[in-house]
Protein backbone atom coordinates (compact mmCIF):
# COMPACT_ATOMS: atom_id res chain seq x y z
CA UNK A 1 0.00 0.00 0.00
CA UNK A 2 1.30 3.39 -1.12
CA UNK A 3 1.61 6.18 1.21
CA UNK A 4 -0.23 8.64 -0.83
CA UNK A 5 -2.98 6.22 -0.03
CA UNK A 6 -2.31 6.09 3.71
CA UNK A 7 -2.39 10.47 3.58
CA UNK A 8 -5.09 12.11 5.28
CA UNK A 9 -7.32 14.27 3.39
CA UNK A 10 -6.93 17.55 3.34
CA UNK A 11 -9.93 19.41 5.20
CA UNK A 12 -12.33 21.30 2.82
CA UNK A 13 -11.46 25.01 3.12
CA UNK A 14 -13.97 28.10 3.75
CA UNK A 15 -15.39 28.53 -0.14
CA UNK A 16 -16.23 32.18 -1.33
CA UNK A 17 -20.06 31.85 -1.96
CA UNK A 18 -21.19 32.15 -5.64
CA UNK A 19 -22.28 35.75 -6.24
CA UNK A 20 -22.14 36.34 -9.90
CA UNK A 21 -24.87 33.83 -10.68
CA UNK A 22 -27.10 35.42 -12.65
CA UNK A 23 -31.07 35.66 -11.54
CA UNK A 24 -33.58 32.92 -12.25
CA UNK A 25 -36.35 33.83 -14.13
CA UNK A 26 -38.52 33.40 -11.48
CA UNK A 27 -36.98 36.64 -9.33
CA UNK A 28 -37.30 38.34 -12.41
CA UNK A 29 -40.77 38.15 -13.19
CA UNK A 30 -40.99 38.50 -9.20
CA UNK A 31 -39.49 41.70 -9.14
CA UNK A 32 -40.96 42.92 -12.03
CA UNK A 33 -44.72 42.41 -10.84
CA UNK A 34 -44.09 43.71 -7.37
CA UNK A 35 -42.25 47.18 -9.42
CA UNK A 36 -45.74 47.66 -11.73
CA UNK A 37 -47.87 46.34 -8.64
CA UNK A 38 -46.44 48.83 -6.24
CA UNK A 39 -46.81 52.00 -8.91
CA UNK A 40 -50.16 50.93 -10.49
CA UNK A 41 -51.92 50.93 -6.44
CA UNK A 42 -50.10 54.29 -5.55
CA UNK A 43 -51.10 55.73 -8.35
CA UNK A 44 -54.94 54.74 -7.36
CA UNK A 45 -54.24 54.91 -3.87
CA UNK A 46 -53.56 58.58 -4.46
CA UNK A 47 -55.72 59.55 -7.14
CA UNK A 48 -59.03 58.09 -4.98
CA UNK A 49 -57.45 60.24 -1.93
CA UNK A 50 -57.48 63.56 -4.30
CA UNK A 51 -60.70 62.74 -5.34
CA UNK A 52 -62.55 61.55 -2.26
CA UNK A 53 -60.77 64.99 -0.53
CA UNK A 54 -62.32 67.42 -3.38
CA UNK A 55 -58.93 68.89 -4.37
CA UNK A 56 -59.14 70.92 -7.21
CA UNK A 57 -56.38 73.15 -9.19
CA UNK A 58 -56.30 74.83 -11.83
CA UNK A 59 -52.46 73.78 -13.44
CA UNK A 60 -50.89 70.83 -13.39
CA UNK A 61 -48.02 71.87 -12.19
CA UNK A 62 -48.05 70.95 -8.41
CA UNK A 63 -49.53 67.05 -9.47
CA UNK A 64 -45.58 67.20 -11.89
CA UNK A 65 -43.70 68.39 -8.38
CA UNK A 66 -45.32 65.58 -6.61
CA UNK A 67 -45.11 62.91 -8.84
CA UNK A 68 -41.28 64.10 -9.19
CA UNK A 69 -40.88 64.56 -5.37
CA UNK A 70 -42.37 60.92 -4.93
CA UNK A 71 -40.14 59.41 -7.26
CA UNK A 72 -37.04 61.02 -5.63
CA UNK A 73 -38.32 59.85 -1.79
CA UNK A 74 -39.07 56.39 -3.46
CA UNK A 75 -35.78 55.82 -5.29
CA UNK A 76 -34.36 57.24 -1.74
CA UNK A 77 -35.54 53.72 -0.09
CA UNK A 78 -34.81 51.78 -2.85
CA UNK A 79 -31.02 52.84 -2.57
CA UNK A 80 -31.55 52.50 1.26
CA UNK A 81 -32.30 48.86 0.37
CA UNK A 82 -29.09 47.74 -1.47
CA UNK A 83 -26.78 49.85 0.18
CA UNK A 84 -28.24 48.66 4.10
CA UNK A 85 -29.88 45.91 3.65
CA UNK A 86 -26.81 44.21 1.85
CA UNK A 87 -25.59 44.02 5.55
CA UNK A 88 -28.31 41.75 6.97
CA UNK A 89 -27.71 39.23 4.31
CA UNK A 90 -23.89 39.16 4.46
CA UNK A 91 -23.49 36.68 7.79
CA UNK A 92 -26.15 33.90 6.12
CA UNK A 93 -23.94 34.08 2.50
CA UNK A 94 -20.80 33.51 4.21
CA UNK A 95 -21.61 30.94 6.11
CA UNK A 96 -24.00 29.34 3.13
CA UNK A 97 -26.90 29.20 5.33
CA UNK A 98 -28.56 30.38 2.26
CA UNK A 99 -27.66 30.92 -1.18
CA UNK A 100 -27.29 34.43 -2.08
CA UNK A 101 -30.40 35.07 -4.77
CA UNK A 102 -32.44 33.37 -2.23
CA UNK A 103 -31.19 35.54 0.95
CA UNK A 104 -31.98 38.77 -0.42
CA UNK A 105 -34.97 38.14 -1.58
CA UNK A 106 -36.30 36.50 2.16
CA UNK A 107 -34.30 39.50 3.56
CA UNK A 108 -36.57 41.71 1.38
CA UNK A 109 -39.51 40.13 2.30
CA UNK A 110 -39.11 40.85 5.93
CA UNK A 111 -37.93 44.32 4.99
CA UNK A 112 -41.62 44.66 3.52
CA UNK A 113 -42.86 43.40 6.59
CA UNK A 114 -40.66 45.70 9.15
CA UNK A 115 -42.21 48.94 7.30
CA UNK A 116 -45.75 47.73 7.27
CA UNK A 117 -45.77 47.58 10.95
CA UNK A 118 -43.65 50.30 11.81
CA UNK A 119 -44.77 52.68 14.23
CA UNK A 120 -43.97 56.02 12.32
CA UNK A 121 -42.52 57.62 15.81
CA UNK A 122 -39.19 57.76 13.44
CA UNK A 123 -40.83 59.12 10.58
CA UNK A 124 -41.78 62.57 12.40
CA UNK A 125 -39.01 62.30 14.22
CA UNK A 126 -37.19 62.83 11.46
CA UNK A 127 -39.25 65.77 10.12
CA UNK A 128 -38.53 67.58 13.41
CA UNK A 129 -35.27 68.27 12.49
CA UNK A 130 -36.25 70.31 9.60
CA UNK A 131 -36.63 74.22 9.89
CA UNK A 132 -39.90 74.76 11.26
CA UNK A 133 -40.58 78.09 8.84
CA UNK A 134 -39.96 75.57 5.68
CA UNK A 135 -42.53 73.12 7.28
CA UNK A 136 -44.59 75.83 7.69
CA UNK A 137 -44.30 76.82 3.87
CA UNK A 138 -43.57 73.53 2.80
CA UNK A 139 -45.90 74.23 -0.59
CA UNK A 140 -43.78 76.94 -1.51
CA UNK A 141 -40.67 76.89 -3.74
CA UNK A 142 -38.27 76.57 -0.90
CA UNK A 143 -40.52 74.21 0.59
CA UNK A 144 -39.65 71.79 -2.69
CA UNK A 145 -36.46 73.04 -3.00
CA UNK A 146 -35.82 71.76 0.28
CA UNK A 147 -37.60 68.16 -0.17
CA UNK A 148 -35.69 67.86 -3.68
CA UNK A 149 -32.12 68.97 -2.08
CA UNK A 150 -31.86 66.59 0.86
CA UNK A 151 -33.22 63.55 -0.94
CA UNK A 152 -30.53 63.92 -4.25
CA UNK A 153 -27.99 64.95 -1.75
CA UNK A 154 -28.41 61.40 0.32
CA UNK A 155 -28.99 59.51 -2.60
CA UNK A 156 -25.82 61.03 -4.70
CA UNK A 157 -23.96 60.23 -1.29
CA UNK A 158 -25.02 56.72 -0.80
CA UNK A 159 -24.33 55.96 -4.44
CA UNK A 160 -21.10 57.29 -4.41
CA UNK A 161 -20.36 54.78 -0.89
CA UNK A 162 -21.78 52.10 -2.51
CA UNK A 163 -19.63 52.25 -5.98
CA UNK A 164 -16.67 52.37 -3.65
CA UNK A 165 -17.91 48.99 -1.51
CA UNK A 166 -17.68 50.96 1.73
CA UNK A 167 -21.17 50.58 4.28
CA UNK A 168 -21.51 53.99 4.90
CA UNK A 169 -24.95 54.74 7.04
CA UNK A 170 -28.48 56.11 4.64
CA UNK A 171 -29.21 56.91 8.24
CA UNK A 172 -26.40 59.25 8.89
CA UNK A 173 -26.46 60.51 5.18
CA UNK A 174 -29.97 61.52 5.88
CA UNK A 175 -29.48 63.37 8.82
CA UNK A 176 -26.61 65.41 7.65
CA UNK A 177 -28.38 66.85 4.14
CA UNK A 178 -31.22 68.18 6.34
CA UNK A 179 -28.77 69.92 8.92
CA UNK A 180 -27.19 71.28 5.58
CA UNK A 181 -30.52 72.06 4.39
CA UNK A 182 -31.27 74.03 7.78
CA UNK A 183 -27.47 75.73 7.98
CA UNK A 184 -28.26 77.07 4.24
CA UNK A 185 -31.35 78.40 4.77
CA UNK A 186 -30.51 79.90 7.92
CA UNK A 187 -27.70 82.20 6.02
CA UNK A 188 -29.48 82.88 3.24
CA UNK A 189 -32.42 84.77 5.48
CA UNK A 190 -29.08 86.44 7.36
CA UNK A 191 -29.27 84.21 10.18
CA UNK A 192 -26.59 82.77 12.16
CA UNK A 193 -26.14 79.19 10.47
CA UNK A 194 -26.62 77.70 13.45
CA UNK A 195 -29.95 79.05 14.13
CA UNK A 196 -31.20 76.79 11.29
CA UNK A 197 -31.06 73.39 13.34
CA UNK A 198 -32.80 72.05 16.14
CA UNK A 199 -30.06 71.14 17.47
CA UNK A 200 -31.23 69.84 20.64
CA UNK A 201 -33.04 67.00 18.63
CA UNK A 202 -30.07 66.89 16.48
CA UNK A 203 -27.59 65.90 19.02
CA UNK A 204 -30.44 63.44 20.41
CA UNK A 205 -30.05 61.67 16.84
CA UNK A 206 -26.15 62.14 16.73
CA UNK A 207 -26.10 60.53 19.97
CA UNK A 208 -28.16 57.58 18.99
CA UNK A 209 -25.56 57.32 15.35
CA UNK A 210 -22.44 57.55 17.46
CA UNK A 211 -22.84 55.16 19.78
CA UNK A 212 -24.76 52.65 17.59
CA UNK A 213 -21.51 51.28 16.07
CA UNK A 214 -19.93 51.38 19.64
CA UNK A 215 -23.13 48.78 20.98
CA UNK A 216 -22.40 46.91 17.87
CA UNK A 217 -18.74 46.41 18.55
CA UNK A 218 -18.63 45.84 22.10
CA UNK A 219 -21.97 43.80 22.26
CA UNK A 220 -20.86 41.34 19.89
CA UNK A 221 -17.76 40.78 20.84
CA UNK A 222 -19.64 40.13 24.35
CA UNK A 223 -22.41 37.88 23.07
CA UNK A 224 -19.28 35.79 20.59
CA UNK A 225 -17.43 35.48 24.51
CA UNK A 226 -20.66 34.30 26.43
CA UNK A 227 -21.69 32.04 23.48
CA UNK A 228 -18.09 30.55 23.80
CA UNK A 229 -18.36 29.86 27.97
CA UNK A 230 -21.79 28.86 27.40
CA UNK A 231 -22.50 26.51 24.43
CA UNK A 232 -19.27 23.93 24.39
CA UNK A 233 -20.50 23.28 20.70
CA UNK A 234 -16.97 22.85 18.85
CA UNK A 235 -18.84 23.43 14.95
CA UNK A 236 -19.84 26.94 16.02
CA UNK A 237 -16.84 28.37 16.64
CA UNK A 238 -15.27 26.63 13.04
CA UNK A 239 -15.20 28.56 9.64
CA UNK A 240 -17.86 26.99 7.21
CA UNK A 241 -16.08 24.10 5.31
CA UNK A 242 -16.11 23.87 1.44
CA UNK A 243 -20.13 24.90 0.70
CA UNK A 244 -21.28 22.50 3.25
CA UNK A 245 -24.09 24.72 4.63
CA UNK A 246 -23.56 24.66 8.23
CA UNK A 247 -25.62 22.10 11.47
CA UNK A 248 -29.03 22.70 11.12
CA UNK A 249 -29.42 24.25 14.76
CA UNK A 250 -26.66 26.53 13.28
CA UNK A 251 -28.18 27.52 10.24
CA UNK A 252 -31.96 27.98 12.08
CA UNK A 253 -30.26 30.81 14.53
CA UNK A 254 -28.27 32.58 11.49
CA UNK A 255 -31.19 32.60 9.18
CA UNK A 256 -33.10 33.75 12.44
CA UNK A 257 -31.07 36.63 12.97
CA UNK A 258 -31.05 37.88 9.67
CA UNK A 259 -34.35 37.49 9.84
CA UNK A 260 -34.43 39.83 12.24
CA UNK A 261 -32.11 42.36 11.18
CA UNK A 262 -34.20 42.58 8.02
CA UNK A 263 -37.52 43.11 9.93
CA UNK A 264 -35.88 45.57 12.09
CA UNK A 265 -34.59 47.55 9.47
CA UNK A 266 -37.07 47.73 7.71
CA UNK A 267 -39.43 49.37 10.67
CA UNK A 268 -36.79 51.78 11.24
CA UNK A 269 -35.10 52.81 7.98
CA UNK A 270 -38.74 52.68 5.67
CA UNK A 271 -39.77 55.48 8.03
CA UNK A 272 -37.62 57.67 7.02
CA UNK A 273 -38.89 58.01 3.56
CA UNK A 274 -42.45 58.13 4.84
CA UNK A 275 -42.19 61.16 6.49
CA UNK A 276 -40.23 62.60 3.88
CA UNK A 277 -43.01 61.32 1.52
CA UNK A 278 -45.73 62.91 4.02
CA UNK A 279 -43.94 66.25 3.89
CA UNK A 280 -44.49 66.17 0.14
CA UNK A 281 -47.87 65.08 0.20
CA UNK A 282 -48.77 67.94 2.55
CA UNK A 283 -47.59 69.95 0.84
CA UNK A 284 -48.99 69.53 -2.65
CA UNK A 285 -51.89 68.17 -1.72
CA UNK A 286 -53.19 69.57 1.58
CA UNK A 287 -56.87 69.25 1.13
CA UNK A 288 -56.40 65.48 0.71
CA UNK A 289 -53.18 64.69 3.43
CA UNK A 290 -52.82 67.76 5.43
CA UNK A 291 -55.37 66.56 8.37
CA UNK A 292 -56.31 63.38 9.38
CA UNK A 293 -59.60 63.11 7.34
CA UNK A 294 -60.72 59.62 9.06
CA UNK A 295 -60.72 60.66 12.35
CA UNK A 296 -64.01 59.48 13.65
CA UNK A 297 -67.07 62.24 14.93
CA UNK A 298 -66.49 61.39 18.88
CA UNK A 299 -62.81 61.75 18.84
CA UNK A 300 -63.71 65.43 17.51
CA UNK A 301 -65.75 66.63 19.88
CA UNK A 302 -63.14 65.47 22.41
CA UNK A 303 -60.31 67.27 20.78
CA UNK A 304 -62.93 70.48 20.66
CA UNK A 305 -63.35 70.43 24.28
CA UNK A 306 -59.13 69.50 24.81
CA UNK A 307 -58.33 72.67 22.52
CA UNK A 308 -61.01 74.82 25.22
CA UNK A 309 -59.43 73.45 28.52
CA UNK A 310 -55.98 74.05 27.03
CA UNK A 311 -56.99 77.86 26.11
CA UNK A 312 -58.28 78.29 29.42
CA UNK A 313 -55.20 77.03 31.76
CA UNK A 314 -52.76 78.94 29.39
CA UNK A 315 -54.98 82.19 29.58
CA UNK A 316 -54.50 81.55 33.33
CA UNK A 317 -51.06 81.86 32.74
CA UNK A 318 -50.46 84.42 30.42
CA UNK A 319 -50.00 88.12 30.50
CA UNK A 320 -52.96 90.91 29.68
CA UNK A 321 -51.83 91.67 26.50
CA UNK A 322 -51.92 89.20 23.73
CA UNK A 323 -49.64 89.13 20.78
CA UNK A 324 -50.45 90.68 17.14
CA UNK A 325 -49.27 87.43 15.78
CA UNK A 326 -49.07 84.43 17.97
CA UNK A 327 -48.08 82.05 14.99
CA UNK A 328 -44.67 84.38 14.24
CA UNK A 329 -44.08 84.63 17.78
CA UNK A 330 -44.57 80.60 18.26
CA UNK A 331 -42.48 79.67 14.99
CA UNK A 332 -39.58 81.95 16.54
CA UNK A 333 -39.88 80.17 20.48
CA UNK A 334 -39.92 76.78 18.19
CA UNK A 335 -36.85 77.81 16.01
CA UNK A 336 -34.67 79.93 19.07
CA UNK A 337 -35.92 78.32 22.23
CA UNK A 338 -35.75 81.77 23.75
CA UNK A 339 -38.75 81.66 25.95
CA UNK A 340 -40.72 85.05 26.36
CA UNK A 341 -44.09 86.03 28.03
CA UNK A 342 -46.11 86.19 25.15
CA UNK A 343 -45.49 82.43 24.04
CA UNK A 344 -48.42 81.08 26.35
CA UNK A 345 -50.34 84.16 25.34
CA UNK A 346 -49.74 83.03 21.98
CA UNK A 347 -50.30 79.30 22.65
CA UNK A 348 -53.73 80.19 23.98
CA UNK A 349 -54.63 82.21 21.02
CA UNK A 350 -53.96 79.49 18.60
CA UNK A 351 -55.57 76.39 20.69
CA UNK A 352 -58.72 78.54 21.04
CA UNK A 353 -58.39 79.28 16.79
CA UNK A 354 -57.96 75.62 16.27
CA UNK A 355 -60.80 74.06 18.49
CA UNK A 356 -63.23 76.91 17.17
CA UNK A 357 -62.32 76.01 13.64
CA UNK A 358 -62.92 72.06 14.12
CA UNK A 359 -66.17 72.74 16.27
CA UNK A 360 -67.48 75.09 13.56
CA UNK A 361 -66.81 72.80 10.99
CA UNK A 362 -67.59 69.58 12.75
CA UNK A 363 -64.96 67.35 11.44
CA UNK A 364 -61.52 67.85 9.91
CA UNK A 365 -63.06 66.78 6.57
CA UNK A 366 -65.33 69.04 6.46
CA UNK A 367 -62.73 71.93 6.83
CA UNK A 368 -62.78 74.47 3.52
CA UNK A 369 -59.80 73.99 1.23
CA UNK A 370 -58.42 77.65 1.93
CA UNK A 371 -58.66 76.73 5.58
CA UNK A 372 -56.83 73.45 5.89
CA UNK A 373 -53.41 74.77 5.25
CA UNK A 374 -53.11 77.15 7.72
CA UNK A 375 -54.93 74.86 10.65
CA UNK A 376 -52.67 72.32 10.17
CA UNK A 377 -49.60 74.94 10.70
CA UNK A 378 -51.43 75.85 13.86
CA UNK A 379 -51.65 72.62 14.75
CA UNK A 380 -47.95 72.05 14.54
CA UNK A 381 -46.44 75.04 15.34
CA UNK A 382 -48.96 73.99 18.92
CA UNK A 383 -47.47 70.54 18.91
CA UNK A 384 -44.07 71.92 18.92
CA UNK A 385 -44.33 74.70 21.00
CA UNK A 386 -45.50 72.01 23.62
CA UNK A 387 -42.92 69.91 22.77
CA UNK A 388 -40.31 72.61 24.10
CA UNK A 389 -42.25 73.85 26.93
CA UNK A 390 -42.59 70.88 28.20
CA UNK A 391 -38.42 69.59 27.76
CA UNK A 392 -37.05 73.02 28.46
CA UNK A 393 -39.61 73.59 31.83
CA UNK A 394 -40.45 76.93 30.06
CA UNK A 395 -42.95 79.21 31.97
CA UNK A 396 -44.57 78.34 35.30
CA UNK A 397 -46.67 75.70 34.14
CA UNK A 398 -46.89 72.80 36.72
CA UNK A 399 -46.60 69.25 36.49
CA UNK A 400 -50.46 68.92 36.55
CA UNK A 401 -50.60 71.46 33.98
CA UNK A 402 -48.26 70.45 31.27
CA UNK A 403 -49.66 66.81 31.46
CA UNK A 404 -53.24 68.31 30.51
CA UNK A 405 -51.11 70.30 27.54
CA UNK A 406 -49.67 67.30 27.01
CA UNK A 407 -52.72 65.11 26.29
CA UNK A 408 -53.95 68.09 23.76
CA UNK A 409 -50.83 67.80 22.02
CA UNK A 410 -51.07 64.20 21.83
CA UNK A 411 -54.50 64.74 20.13
CA UNK A 412 -52.82 67.61 17.76
CA UNK A 413 -50.61 64.53 16.62
CA UNK A 414 -53.81 62.10 16.05
CA UNK A 415 -54.82 64.57 13.48
CA UNK A 416 -51.30 65.56 11.72
CA UNK A 417 -49.40 62.88 12.18
CA UNK A 418 -50.78 60.01 10.39
CA UNK A 419 -49.15 58.02 7.05
CA UNK A 420 -51.71 56.64 5.02
CA UNK A 421 -51.26 53.18 3.80
CA UNK A 422 -50.79 53.29 0.42
CA UNK A 423 -47.44 55.14 1.51
CA UNK A 424 -46.34 52.47 3.85
CA UNK A 425 -47.02 49.87 0.76
CA UNK A 426 -44.78 52.12 -1.50
CA UNK A 427 -42.07 52.45 0.98
CA UNK A 428 -42.28 49.04 1.82
CA UNK A 429 -41.97 47.77 -1.60
CA UNK A 430 -39.39 50.08 -2.75
CA UNK A 431 -37.01 49.54 0.26
CA UNK A 432 -37.65 45.65 -0.51
CA UNK A 433 -36.86 45.68 -3.91
CA UNK A 434 -33.51 47.50 -3.37
CA UNK A 435 -32.04 44.31 -1.68
CA UNK A 436 -32.68 42.48 -4.69
CA UNK A 437 -30.62 45.10 -6.88
CA UNK A 438 -26.52 46.02 -5.77
CA UNK A 439 -26.31 43.59 -2.81
CA UNK A 440 -23.23 42.68 -3.92
CA UNK A 441 -20.02 45.22 -3.62
CA UNK A 442 -21.09 45.68 0.07
CA UNK A 443 -21.79 42.52 0.82
CA UNK A 444 -18.39 41.69 -0.37
CA UNK A 445 -16.71 44.04 1.66
CA UNK A 446 -18.59 42.92 5.58
CA UNK A 447 -17.99 39.10 4.16
CA UNK A 448 -14.42 39.64 3.38
CA UNK A 449 -12.56 42.56 4.34
CA UNK A 450 -13.21 43.16 7.73
CA UNK A 451 -11.80 40.40 9.10
CA UNK A 452 -8.58 38.35 8.10
CA UNK A 453 -10.01 35.07 8.80
CA UNK A 454 -13.15 33.83 7.49
CA UNK A 455 -16.47 34.54 9.34
CA UNK A 456 -17.70 31.66 11.45
CA UNK A 457 -20.99 30.74 12.86
CA UNK A 458 -20.58 32.12 16.14
CA UNK A 459 -20.06 35.06 14.50
CA UNK A 460 -21.89 35.97 12.30
CA UNK A 461 -25.06 34.86 15.03
CA UNK A 462 -23.51 37.44 17.69
CA UNK A 463 -23.23 39.82 15.15
CA UNK A 464 -26.60 39.84 13.78
CA UNK A 465 -28.47 39.40 17.14
CA UNK A 466 -27.02 42.07 18.67
CA UNK A 467 -27.56 44.72 15.17
CA UNK A 468 -31.55 42.87 15.46
CA UNK A 469 -31.87 43.95 19.14
CA UNK A 470 -29.99 47.78 19.01
CA UNK A 471 -32.28 48.26 16.14
CA UNK A 472 -35.36 47.19 17.39
CA UNK A 473 -34.54 49.24 20.45
CA UNK A 474 -33.94 52.24 18.74
CA UNK A 475 -37.14 51.69 16.94
CA UNK A 476 -39.04 51.81 20.04
CA UNK A 477 -37.60 55.32 20.95
CA UNK A 478 -38.24 56.91 17.76
CA UNK A 479 -34.83 56.71 17.07
CA UNK A 480 -32.71 56.50 13.75
CA UNK A 481 -29.73 54.67 13.80
CA UNK A 482 -27.45 52.97 10.94
CA UNK A 483 -28.06 49.12 10.54
CA UNK A 484 -24.82 49.48 8.36
CA UNK A 485 -22.67 51.06 11.37
CA UNK A 486 -24.40 48.82 14.03
CA UNK A 487 -23.61 45.46 11.81
CA UNK A 488 -20.24 46.18 10.29
CA UNK A 489 -19.28 47.42 13.61
CA UNK A 490 -20.64 43.74 15.10
CA UNK A 491 -18.47 42.26 12.92
CA UNK A 492 -15.17 43.58 13.39
CA UNK A 493 -16.04 43.26 17.04
CA UNK A 494 -16.54 39.20 16.90
CA UNK A 495 -13.39 39.23 15.09
CA UNK A 496 -11.65 41.34 17.81
CA UNK A 497 -12.84 39.09 20.45
CA UNK A 498 -11.85 36.02 18.57
CA UNK A 499 -8.63 37.01 17.86
CA UNK A 500 -8.82 37.01 14.02
CA UNK A 501 -7.63 40.08 13.48
CA UNK A 502 -8.95 43.13 11.55
CA UNK A 503 -8.07 44.51 8.39
CA UNK A 504 -6.57 47.93 9.18
CA UNK A 505 -7.21 49.28 5.46
CA UNK A 506 -11.13 48.86 5.67
CA UNK A 507 -11.33 49.32 8.54
CA UNK A 508 -9.56 52.87 7.89
CA UNK A 509 -11.87 53.38 4.75
CA UNK A 510 -14.79 52.66 7.25
CA UNK A 511 -13.95 55.05 9.40
CA UNK A 512 -12.69 58.08 6.72
CA UNK A 513 -16.20 56.91 5.38
CA UNK A 514 -18.24 57.65 8.57
CA UNK A 515 -16.24 61.10 9.83
CA UNK A 516 -17.10 62.28 5.82
CA UNK A 517 -20.54 61.24 5.59
CA UNK A 518 -22.49 63.99 7.58
CA UNK A 519 -20.03 67.28 6.28
CA UNK A 520 -20.18 65.42 2.85
CA UNK A 521 -24.11 65.73 3.30
CA UNK A 522 -24.01 68.96 4.55
CA UNK A 523 -21.99 70.57 1.70
CA UNK A 524 -23.90 68.61 -0.78
CA UNK A 525 -27.59 69.32 0.28
CA UNK A 526 -26.50 72.93 1.39
CA UNK A 527 -25.45 73.92 -1.96
CA UNK A 528 -28.30 71.90 -3.94
CA UNK A 529 -30.85 74.02 -1.64
CA UNK A 530 -29.09 77.22 -2.75
CA UNK A 531 -29.32 76.56 -6.53
CA UNK A 532 -32.93 74.79 -6.19
CA UNK A 533 -34.31 77.72 -4.45
CA UNK A 534 -32.63 80.33 -7.19
CA UNK A 535 -34.26 77.99 -10.07
CA UNK A 536 -37.91 77.78 -8.44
Amino acid sequence: MSSASLATPPLATPSRPQLDRKPSIVTVILFVGLLGAGLLFTGISLVSDVSEAGARTTTLVPFILLGVALLIALGFEFVNGFHDTANAVATVIYTHSLPPSFAVVWSGFFNFVGVMVSSGAVAFGIIALLPVELILQVSSGAGFAMVFALLIAAIVWNLATWALGLPASSSHTLIGSIIGVGIANALMHGRDGTSGVDWAQATKVGYSLLLSPMIGFGFAALMLLALRTLVKKRELYEEPKGNTPPPWWIRGLLIATCTGVSFAHGSNDGQKGMGLIMLILVGTVPMAYALNRAMPQSEVTHFVEMAQGAQQLLVAHSPANAPTDPRAALTDYVRTHEFKAEVLSSLASISGSIGEQVREHGSLARLPADAVANVRNDMYIASETIRFLDKHHHGDLGQDEMARLGAFKKEIDNATKFIPLWVKVAVAIALGLGTMVGWKRIVVTVGEKIGKTHLTYAQGASAELVAMMTIGAADLYGLPVSTTHVLSSGVAGTMAANRSGLQMSTIRNLLVAWVLTLPAAILLSGSLYWLFTQLM
